[in-house]
Formats: C-alpha cells, sequence, structure tokens
C-alpha cells in the first residue's frame, strides 16, 4: 500500500467526495463507481453507527481507492479509524487532544480549522495542509484569499457549502489544493444504487472542477 503525506491528499483528485453512508453493502460498488470516474479518495464521515465497518470493507475490496475517515472529533475515533483501515484522517475543528492522538496515529490527516488562530496553532504543529470548515459560512474563497499573503505557507481543502458551480472557483486559489463536496455522491443516488450516474458525476465534476471545457 503507498505511503500518502497530507499534501498528497490535496492532490490526488480536485474533489475530495465526503461520504455518509448507511449499508455495508454499499461501500465496495460506491467505491469502485467513484474509482472508475476518475476519483481515488474517499473521506467516509464517522455520523453513521457502520461506518468504521464501510471504511474495512472499502479498504480491503478496493486497494486503489485511497480512503479516509472524516467528522473525526475525537482521540478515541483516531485509534478506531486507524484500526478500521483508514489511510488518513479529516476533521471538522481542532482540540490540542485531538491534534496529539492525529500526531500520533501515523497517517497524514487535515485538521479543521476557521480562524487564523486555528491555522496559526496548528501551523506551529509543522502541519501545512489543513480543512477550512465550513467555508462557506466561514467567509469562502474571500477569507481564503485573504490568509494567502500572512500564511503562505499553509493550504486547504475547503468543505461546506462548495458546490459544483463554485469549486473550479475555490481551486483558482493560490492556497487551495483540493475541495470537499457530497455532491459526488447523493443519498438517492445510493439509496436506489445508481452507480453508474455517481462515476458520471465522478468523472463530470472531476474535469470541470480541473478545468476542463
Amino acid at each position: 500500500m503507498p505511503t500518502y503525506t497530507a499534501a498528497d491528499l490535496l492532490s490526488l483528485a480536485p474533489v475530495i467526495p465526503v461520504v455518509v453512508l448507511d449499508e455495508p453493502a454499499h461501500a465496495t460498488p460506491l467505491a469502485q463507481a467513484l474509482l472508475a470516474g476518475g476519483v481515488p479518495i474517499i473521506e467516509v464521515t464517522l455520523r453513521t453507527p457502520r461506518a468504521l465497518e464501510i471504511i474495512k470493507i472499502m479498504t480491503e475490496t478496493v486497494p486503489d481507492a485511497v480512503v479516509g475517515a472524516g467528522t473525526v472529533t475525537t482521540p478515541e475515533l483516531v485509534s478506531q479509524a486507524v484500526d478500521a483501515g483508514a489511510q488518513f484522517l479529516v476533521s471538522p475543528g481542532t482540540t490540542d487532544r485531538l491534534l496529539d492522538a492525529m500526531d500520533d496515529a501515523g497517517v497524514p490527516y487535515l485538521p479543521g480549522v476557521a480562524s487564523p488562530s486555528e491555522l496559526m496553532r496548528v501551523l506551529e504543529r509543522g502541519q501545512h495542509e489543513m480543512k477550512f470548515f465550513p467555508a462557506e459560512p466561514c467567509g469562502g474563497r474571500a477569507f481564503l484569499s485573504a490568509l494567502a499573503s500572512p500564511f503562505p505557507d499553509a493550504r486547504f481543502c475547503p468543505t461546506g457549502g462548495i458546490t459544483p458551480a463554485t469549486a473550479p472557483l475555490y481551486r483558482e486559489l493560490a492556497n487551495v489544493g483540493c475541495v470537499g463536496g457530497s455532491w459526488l455522491t447523493p443519498r438517492d443516488a445510493i439509496a436506489t444504487q445508481d452507480w453508474q450516474l455517481i462515476e458520471k458525476l465522478a468523472a463530470e465534476t472531476t474535469h470541470e472542477t480541473a478545468g476542463g471545457a
């Protein structure tokens, strides 16, 4: 299995799909559909009772996908996610205990920040890649643009309120590596097991967000 850095996570795809999945039976076909559509990275949020099981299934059955855990909010979830096979971690915010646990986890992570002070706290630890969340409510592209000058070494994956229309605009910013979004895996498509639609959305969004015609 390849070893990735936090910087790698921001360059594997222009969009990291934020996946909320309830049924373990959907794990493999969903990951396969995203991969076939050109999206090799998947953030499975720990918002459902069987999310850890879903991560384990994806990592075992679709080895070419880079599967991580999102909504990691406690040190306990850090260890549980890594034990399940998560290859990276994403948090919506930070605490000292959580940052310590993610530092020690042995996998790359994107800590959530929403202010200059939180950003500085993460930079002090030598972590330059982070999640900006919730992006749109916290100032969106204007906020990130304002951070570029005082914090030239920080790079972001903004998530929260971003759409297929605004994603390419975010990626025009020099300090944005990729964006996170849930539109690649709509809940109705998952419910009806329309994996072809998810593959199509992944292919179209990746092409458009990357600047294709």
